[in-house]
């Protein structure tokens, strides 16, 4: 979308991405039970129809599909996913709090954007399992392998990931896997090599002053960095505001304020990597954190 020639060789660990939150939960199966990432007591509650649809409207985090999302500028994708308990094989589903579509279909989406545009370079973090086993693992695996073949970068170290580095190759995807099996594939980042701290408040306060704080630890670690910009509801939070939902409660109220932190950001070494956020489209985000890659090029003109 945005990357010209002048940014090849600098290092994607020092450009600065967006990202999107619960990257795939724009569709969510309200008929679906409720999945394993919840807790007992509401897959109980979810017996009656109407949690199931107020489930739904805290359980989306974004409006766009995977292609809209990669056609806006996200290039890093946060992926929860799980087996379907009692289903017969080993289909592995995007999930949050209800299930979403299967994985293979969301990769096939995106393998398809990415034929289309062969120097666009992605980040796909599988950062959560639920109810999966070995097996389930090596046949998300496998899928992961069948959807993008010689596209995937294998592991390397972080500071030589370039754009430049990656076309050479034909590469156009990096694959964090937070599980042991990423050691027998070449092809998969282990999940330390893509931290991303929540900071698990409602408080945008307490949100910012988290971003900073974690920012200043990235420099220890030769890795990439998430700052994760959202606000997570509480328990409280979603029974005080059942029927608004999460964008209206938390989203909405609070982006001009995430915006105005982002506004104030720098990509580089010290600086932001990847930034996530719930509900992209709202506001310039994407824009806007994109266009903050253009302070690494007035750096070098500075230092020529």
């Amino acid at each position: 979308v945005f990357w010209r020639g002048q940014f090849s060789k600098i290092r994607y660990s020092s450009l600065l991405f967006v990202g999107s939150h619960d990257s795939f939960s724009y569709w969510v199966d309200e008929k679906s039970p409720v999945g394993p990432d919840q807790a007992t007591a509401i897959k109980r509650l979810a017996r009656i129809s109407l949690i199931k649809k107020i489930m739904k409207k805290w359980s989306v985090t974004q409006n766009l599909t995977f292609k809209e999302q990669l056609e806006g500028g996200i290039r890093y994708f946060d992926l929860r996913v799980s087996s379907k308990p009692g289903e017969i094989g080993q289909e592995i589903y995007f999930i949050h709090g209800l299930f979403g579509i299967k994985v293979w279909d969301g990769l096939k989406e995106i393998n398809t954007f990415l034929e289309q545009h062969p120097k666009e370079v992605i980040f796909l973090d599988f950062n959560h399992f639920y109810a999966m086993d070995d097996s389930h693992h090596y046949f998300l695996i496998n899928r992961i392998r069948s959807a993008f073949g010689s596209k995937l970068c294998s592991v390397e170290c972080v500071e030589y990931v370039t754009l430049q580095y990656m076309w050479e190759k034909k590469h156009q995807v990096l694959i964090f896997y937070h599980y042991n099996l990423y050691e027998e594939y070449p092809f998969l980042w282990p999940g330390n090599k893509m931290p991303a701290p929540w900071a698990n408040t409602t408080n945008v306060h307490k949100l910012l002053q988290f971003l900073e704080t974690t920012l200043e630890e990235r420099s220890r670690y030769g890795t990439f960095h998430v700052s994760q910009a959202i606000l997570t509801p509480r328990v409280k939070t979603i029974a005080r505001h059942l029927i608004r939902g999460l964008k209206n409660t938390l989203v909405h109220k609070n982006l001009p304020m995430i915006l105005n932190w982002v506004k104030a950001q720098k990509p580089g070494v010290m600086g932001v990597n990847i930034i996530t956020s719930d509900f992209v489209e709202l506001v310039d985000f994407a824009a806007t954190v994109i266009a903050l890659n253009d302070l690494l090029l007035e750096e070098d003109e500075s230092a020529t």
